[in-house]
């Protein structure tokens, strides 16, 4: 028997790192700042997350108290993320591409995105790109945090037709000003923010893990989204 279709929602887009990769930049970014004497806020970590990698950096100077040029600053940074990947791995999260594959039977399309190029998915994910659909991955360091561009120009819906993924409360600020759909899946590094800063900004459902992305939360959200309760 098929599926009862979806009221409202018509396409998915999926965050890369930390819903479909596990998280590798909260501990990176948070020792970063550490490590040069300085503290890593709530602050700090919602004015990092979600930006391009310029702005990013100029926070994380800042934090750690540094005055150096952004090249230095990202050269550094990328460095430290490398010797981090080196002594752990960065994997496919357990049931990520069983996730994508449910959004799908429901009937979605879907669209991978994030604030590295190209390359940075086919590497990690290029054996799962059957999963989404055209384009398959959008970078969005040129316009973070990417909401309005991927309703609009990449998919070409409405903004309550297209339910976001992400690990990021930014992500969530900007979804509920546009009146997009929004699921949490945080990271569980223990010195961050993100479930609290998700809290504050309004956000109704949030997922452990990408098995917690259900078929019947994903129904939950699509009615919220067709009587205009998405965000209470």
């Amino acid at each position: 028997m098929a599926a009862v279709p979806l009221r409202r929602l018509r396409a998915a887009a999926v965050n890369i790192d930390g819903v479909m990769l596990d998280d590798t930049f909260s501990p990176v970014i948070h020792h970063f700042v550490t490590s040069r004497g300085g503290a890593y806020t709530a602050d700090v970590e919602r004015r990092i997350f979600s930006q391009n990698q310029r702005q990013a950096a100029e926070v994380a100077a800042e934090a750690a108290g540094l005055d150096w040029p952004v090249e230095q600053v990202l050269e550094v940074y990328f460095q430290e993320r490398a010797e981090y990947l080196e002594r752990h791995p960065l994997r496919v999260l357990d049931g990520a591409p069983a996730m994508v594959a449910r959004l799908r039977a429901l009937g979605l399309r879907t669209v991978c995105y994030g604030g590295l190029a190209r390359p940075h998915f086919d590497r990690f994910l290029g054996e799962h790109a059957g999963l989404f659909d055209d384009p398959v991955y959008v970078c969005t360091d040129a316009f973070r945090p990417g909401v309005r561009e991927i309703v609009t120009d990449v998919l070409g819906l409405e903004f309550d037709e297209v339910l976001f993924i992400d690990d990021v409360a930014r992500v969530a600020e900007t979804a509920r000003g546009l009146g997009a759909a929004f699921i949490g899946h945080p990271s569980g590094f223990e010195h961050g923010f993100q479930p609290q800063l998700m809290r504050a900004a309004g956000v109704r459902h949030l997922a452990a893990s990408p098995a917690g992305v259900d078929e019947w939360l994903v129904r939950t959200v699509d009615e919220e989204s067709a009587n205009g309760k998405l965000w209470g």
